[in-house]
């Protein structure tokens, strides 16, 4: 039986399905939709059904998007997939769902969809006269390593076409899938076109399975690491995002290991619960840690003048106050002493060059 109207988490699911390795507890419908669908409690059923990831594919009008944030050091990045089924319970890009119909909950990670025309469309826009050169971010929102890329090869071919127009790229990631595009990314490294940015949260694999049910461990990460290293390609890790009161304890030990696996710079960001993410994340809160969900909800109230989250420029990544002065300068000084705190080399604009298109033709001068 089920009902439209208001709802407690625990009733997002029908009685029937049973959740396996994923970061959200609940399915509540997105900001935008007019209904919800809440279950009643039924006896057990004999027959349980596993939630699965289902996924359906788009043909994106556009694939490149701007923005003009001025706390983010990349003006225009490529999604090769909605959704994540990384499942992190903290992922700011969750609230996006909802914009397609479908809760920022499970339905984030568990309804994925794939843009297999994307590197087409990439082509095509690289191709018009009145672009302009500047450095491509790509998996700003979703993560485009996530186990779905195995299949469809959409981040791949991304770089394929990036990689024929010497356009510099800079990847974000906690996928192991990235080591399959080591010779791409190291080759366009050696030219000065690419970097990649490896996010680790925690050192502690039980808290890290919670966290992040679906993504690598912090163990296998700090391995991506030495793989990009090898081949000359620049890492930076990312200690994203900061936990207040439960995974800060741990910034030092991550930049010390991420410095022995060979990251050459380092930056950090403040747990952000934008929108639908707040409720989500205090959900899990408290039934994986409810000795601690007050002190970090506490810790980042604090750190938003009162607020779960503010979205306020220059402050929305790190927060202010006393703890977030703290966490930033005990940030500083590992880095510092393990000399994380360099800036990276500006990736190169002056290569780019649009190659031939099938049918055309040599200038003769």
């Amino acid at each position: 039986m089920f009902h439209f109207g208001g709802m407690k988490p625990e009733q997002t699911l029908p009685n029937d399905l049973r959740v396996r390795a994923r970061g959200a507890l609940s399915n509540a419908a997105g900001r935008f939709e007019a209904y919800g669908v809440a279950y009643e409690a039924e006896d057990p059923v004999e027959a349980a059904r596993v939630l699965r990831t289902q996924v359906t594919t788009e043909r994106p009008r556009r694939v490149i998007t701007y923005n003009r944030s001025p706390d983010l050091p990349f003006d225009r990045s490529i999604n090769p997939y909605r959704g994540c089924e990384h499942g992190c319970i903290y992922c700011f890009a969750r609230p996006s769902h909802a914009y397609l119909g479908l809760s920022p909950g499970l339905d984030f990670e568990t309804r994925l969809i794939a843009r297999p025309e994307a590197p087409a469309r990439l082509e095509a826009e690289l191709r018009a006269r009145s672009y302009k050169i500047a450095p491509m971010a790509i998996g700003t929102n979703t993560d485009p390593y996530q186990p779905i890329e195995a299949e469809f090869g959409i981040t791949r071919a991304c770089l394929e076409v990036l990689q024929r127009f010497n356009h510099p790229v800079a990847v974000i990631t906690k996928g192991a899938l990235i080591e399959r595009d080591l010779d791409i990314l190291g080759d366009m490294a050696a030219r000065g076109l690419a970097r990649v940015g490896i996010s680790i949260t925690t050192l502690d694999e039980v808290l890290a399975r919670r966290l992040e049910p679906r993504a690598p461990s912090p163990v296998r990460r700090l391995e991506i690491i030495r793989r990009l290293s090898e081949v000359g390609v620049p890492v930076r890790l990312m200690v994203s995002p900061v936990v207040p009161g439960l995974t800060d304890p741990e910034i030092e030990a991550i930049l010390a290991a991420g410095r022995e696996a060979g990251a050459g710079a380092a930056s950090w960001i403040m747990l952000r619960l934008p929108r639908e993410v707040s409720p989500l994340f205090q959900e899990w809160l408290a039934a994986q840690y409810p000795d601690r969900a007050r002190k970090v909800m506490n810790r980042l109230r604090e750190m938003h003048g009162g607020q779960e989250y503010s979205a306020e420029w220059h402050r929305r990544m790190r927060g202010e106050g006393v703890h977030a002065r703290m966490i930033a300068r005990r940030f500083d000084l590992a880095a510092r002493r393990l000399g994380l705190d360099q800036a990276q080399a500006v990736l190169r604009t002056d290569l780019f060059e649009v190659p031939l298109a099938r049918g055309d033709q040599l200038s003769l001068f």
